[in-house]
């Protein structure tokens, strides 16, 4: 069934979660409330959002050497508490998050953080190359908004799936230690070197 805007709005008033993670819920209910708002609460994002919102400047700096020294990563996680900071749970994702980093290479944290003109750019991109290979125009923007949604998946990291698991993303996997914990957890910033590569400093996520 079709999921509409009134929907979405009101689990986003009722869980605090964000528009893309509601209508994913409703359309995973079949557009049920009850049953999307389960969804949300499984997934450990319901939880989260509502602590979202919270004071994080606590946590770790992680760093990250991968294959023999190739590829190295910094990372800054941050929960509420030193106490949280020093939980093995909190350490480990923290950890995780490096080693996705090194394995996936994204180039920003959350989607927010894209520049307006690289989204723009992909956009051109797409319906340049959805023109070429002769598809009908009146498919253009699904086309288009496809192509730019699977360039945010392998970009963000928040919408990166997680490497160990790939039915869940990076921010269900955060979602579900902030549930366990009891604190926000945010990646505030990484960056990610590899032998050999010239990288333009201003592309590290901040």
């Amino acid at each position: 069934m079709a999921i509409t805007t009134e929907q979405i709005k009101e689990l986003r008033e009722a869980t605090g979660v964000g528009i893309l993670d509601c209508r994913a819920a409703l359309e995973h209910a079949d557009g049920d409330f009850d049953k999307a708002v389960a969804y949300l609460r499984e997934k450990g994002l319901a939880q989260a959002a509502k602590r979202a919102g919270r004071t994080a400047s606590d946590g770790v700096i992680e760093l990250y050497s991968h294959g023999g020294g190739r590829v190295g990563v910094m990372a800054e996680i941050n929960c509420e508490t030193d106490f949280v900071a020093r939980a093995e749970a909190f350490r480990n994702l923290a950890h995780e998050i490096a080693l996705q980093i090194a394995a996936a290479n994204p180039r920003w944290v959350n989607e927010e953080d894209v520049p307006a003109d690289v989204l723009e750019a992909e956009r051109e991109v797409a319906r340049a190359r959805a023109k070429e290979e002769g598809k009908p125009e009146a498919a253009w923007d699904k086309i288009v908004s496809g192509r730019v949604d699977k360039f945010l998946d392998e970009a963000v990291l928040m919408r990166q799936a997680y490497i160990r698991d790939e039915g869940k993303t990076i921010k269900e996997l955060i979602g579900e230690v902030i549930g366990a914990l009891g604190e926000n957890i945010m990646v505030q910033r990484f960056a990610r070197w590899e032998l050999g590569e010239h990288v333009d400093t201003e592309e590290a996520a901040e």
